[in-house]
């Protein structure tokens, strides 16, 4: 099965075709060397963690401002705001778009703005959507005027490329403005539909010159499913931020939206994890929905609590699905042997993919601490260096710890035998979780 499975040639085209789309658009990205030369003043390390991220094909920015969501309610005001003041396109891409309030909202303004001539695209991962849309749903959206693709359309058949998921979340409007996080588009995530308690979510919107990062990472995907070649500058420059029309772009510290693509074997994202949690000096903070992690993220998180690091991991106290919940509470004990400190968000179900580190930096984006995030899916995150929007994700930290459990060894301890099996048994499937 594992020979079969490895020699799919169906998975070998998919990743080829991937990686022409991705050397065509990241071919439109460049580095300004200014920016990062005066981040290196800031610190090394600092400027060693975003070089990185330049070297995988995203550039670090200035002239961004950033403001952070501690709540899907508070991103969902935000998003039909800004999507109303839409003029030139609109890009969606989305894991879940579900029917209900926030996604019939959302698509009655997408409508309108598509009458007006703007220029409106939406793509979805289909196996995220196969039981939440109707079939063929990007026929409905095309007959509004909508331009949509479905990403890696499901198929009954076991094959490798069915296990590489489009997790991101991104939406771009007019190149000025975007946003991105753990919210997906369906109700529960604004609590207007309860599923597991309250749902805890963040999201980040940037305004100015990064915001061609995200665009660059729709365009990407999008190239690849639509089967359409952009080969020209001028195809590209009309999707770029332009100060001339949106006046001088206001500067908020340093801003680096980044993708990760499971094709390329750099896995960006849990770089970047480990880096920052490498270079903490006073705390690291995480918020996660899930918590299925190798040996590397282990003996990091593990180092650093033992080297005096305030390290804090906050997953839900009410699941989504008991087998992960499982299998997360398996990785609880060997970590707060260690030092690390585990608190359970009793309200209901975390879903945040958020990390600070020293009043610095931060990480918000769809990357969870889990296989399929960090070596499988498509996802995207921004690296943030002392923004704004720092001191809004600390306040969202300082308040949650207060209305969480801290989970013990003691605690630990008493899981029963039977459970324990389990765990372990389940484990063996870890990195389909």
């Amino acid at each position: 099965m594992f020979i079969l499975l490895k020699t799919s040639s169906a998975n070998k085209k998919f990743s080829k075709s991937i990686h022409e789309s991705n050397n065509q658009t990241l071919s439109h990205l460049d580095t300004d060397n200014g920016v990062l030369e005066s981040l290196k003043n800031h610190g090394g390390s600092i400027a060693a963690q975003s070089r990185y991220i330049a070297n995988s094909g995203f550039p670090v920015y200035k002239n961004t401002t950033t403001r952070y969501f501690n709540s899907g309610e508070e991103f969902f005001v935000s998003l039909i705001e800004e999507l109303k003041k839409a003029e030139k396109f609109i890009f969606i891409e989305f894991f879940i778009i579900h029917e209900g309030l926030m996604w019939n909202t959302i698509l009655s303004v997408l409508e309108e703005k598509a009458k007006e001539g703007v220029d409106v695209r939406v793509m979805y991962d289909d196996a995220g959507c196969l039981t939440r849309l109707p079939y063929k749903y990007y026929e409905t959206l095309g007959k509004k005027g909508i331009k949509c693709f479905v990403f890696n359309p499901f198929t009954p058949v076991i094959e490798v490329r069915m296990n590489h998921r489009d997790h991101r979340k991104i939406i771009v409007i007019d190149g000025y403005v975007g946003y991105t996080g753990g919210i997906n588009l369906s109700d529960e995530y604004i609590n207007a539909r309860e599923k597991f308690g309250y749902w805890k979510d963040a999201a980040i919107l940037i305004k100015g010159e990064a915001v061609w990062n995200m665009t660059i990472m729709f365009l990407q995907l999008w190239s690849y499913i639509s089967k359409t070649v952009m080969d020209n500058n001028e195809d590209y420059n009309k999707f770029r931020p332009d100060s001339r029309i949106f006046g001088p772009f206001e500067s908020d510290g340093y801003v680096q939206p980044f993708g990760d693509s499971p094709i390329d074997n750099e896995p960006v994202g849990e770089s970047v994890y480990l880096n920052m949690i490498c270079r903490a000096k006073k705390y690291i903070y995480i918020f996660t929905p899930y918590l299925i992690i190798d040996h590397k993220m282990i003996n990091a998180l593990s180092l650093a609590a033992k080297s005096g690091v305030d390290v804090r991991i906050v997953t839900p106290h009410i699941p989504d699905k008991w087998y992960v919940f499982l299998v997360t509470k398996s990785y609880y004990p060997i970590l707060i042997e260690q030092g690390v400190r585990i608190y359970e968000y009793t309200p209901g179900f975390l879903h945040s993919k958020t990390v600070l580190c020293d009043d610095e930096i931060a990480v918000v984006g769809s990357i969870n601490l889990d296989y399929r995030s960090l070596y499988f899916h498509f996802e995207c995150g921004i690296f943030l260096y002392k923004t704004k929007s720092i001191e809004e994700i600390k306040e969202d930290f300082q308040k949650t710890f207060p209305i969480c459990q801290e989970i013990t060894l003691d605690e630990c301890k008493k899981v029963s035998f039977p459970k324990r099996i389990l765990q372990t048994f389940l484990k063996l499937f870890a990195p389909l979780m």
